[in-house]
């Protein structure tokens, strides 16, 4: 998520939790046993029952994220599994923090390896990350001025390596909410009507994955369209002619990677699963496409 201070970012990426499925048995046994190899499980708690969220301050190092030491322990990655990892204010984290990340978004595994000893945790999380367009905050802002320089803004974004940003499947730009709907404080949709939907479309993806074998080539149990692998994107997310135009189109115009294009495609099946749609249609290619906002080429040269 990308936008202006005060636009509800961090507010967004704290409720994304209560909106998402409860743990199965498994789940959250996995969870149970890596908290408590560190140290983290709570006093009366043995069996954790909620979706973890983990949100480390900018100023953590490689070894606390990713995990290892002196007598190795899992880091706040794996601490993360099955649940939310959330990284504010992206680009004020090291440049060599971030990349360690890109392994375990691929893999969903992290591997350990030191001079004494190799391990290898868990780490199937859902990465949320947020960040101002520059570095005053109000680049693209509809009421204020931003007053950094277009090669400030350029290197302000570029903290943020592309082979990082290609692994994170929506990019969102928020923009901040006028005070003519705030005074208006009307109730908004319930986070429990929310999660209905989510628990609805997972079920959906579950029954698809049924009948496939352990982990389709990787550990565990596919169970989401966010761990398909490319064999099952042909099987699975298909689109028709009309939607291979549109996303044919999209990829030579923005210049996308295949990585881009696969996942694309995931979130493409995600949005038809919500819809209750059992095939790809256009206009689900076509939302998928618009949340790839900082894959176009002009983002950072508008309002200049």
């Amino acid at each position: 998520m990308i936008g202006p201070p005060g636009s509800g970012k961090s507010m967004l990426a704290k409720r994304l939790p209560s909106i998402l499925p409860p743990l199965s048995l498994r789940e959250s046994l996995e969870t149970t046993q890596i908290h408590s190899v560190a140290g983290k499980l709570k006093n009366n708690c043995s069996l954790i029952a909620q979706r973890p969220f983990r949100a480390p301050h900018h100023t953590i190092s490689q070894v606390a994220l990713v995990g290892g030491g002196a007598n190795p322990q899992p880091g706040e990655i794996s601490l993360a599994h099955n649940g939310v990892l959330f990284a504010d204010e992206l680009p004020e984290f090291q440049r060599s923090v971030l990349e360690v990340l890109r392994q375990p978004l691929e893999d969903r595994v992290i591997n350990i390896s030191r001079a004494k000893y190799a391990i290898t945790y868990p780490c199937s999380f859902m990465f949320i990350a947020s960040m101002n367009p520059c570095p005053c905050g109000y680049y693209n802002h509809p009421d204020k001025h931003c007053c950094c320089t277009p090669g400030q803004i350029v290197k302000y974004l570029n903290k943020i390596s592309g082979p990082l940003l290609d692994r994170i499947d929506i990019h969102c730009e928020i923009q901040p909410v006028p005070f003519a709907q705030l005074s208006q404080m009307q109730p908004g949709e319930p986070s429990a009507v929310i999660r209905e939907r989510v628990i609805k479309a997972r079920k959906i993806q579950e029954e698809r994955f049924a009948h496939l074998p352990l982990g389709g080539g990787r550990e565990g149990a596919v169970h989401c369209n966010a761990q398909m692998s490319e064999k099952m994107l042909h099987q699975f997310a298909e689109p028709d002619a009309a939607s291979m135009d549109l996303l044919r189109m999209a990829m030579e115009r923005l210049k996308l990677s295949a990585r881009a294009y696969s996942r694309i495609l995931k979130v493409a099946r995600t949005i038809a699963d919500l819809a209750g749609s059992e095939k790809i249609q256009s206009q689900h290619i076509g939302e998928a496409i618009g949340y790839r906002n900082l894959d176009r080429s002009d983002w950072a040269e508008r309002g200049i």
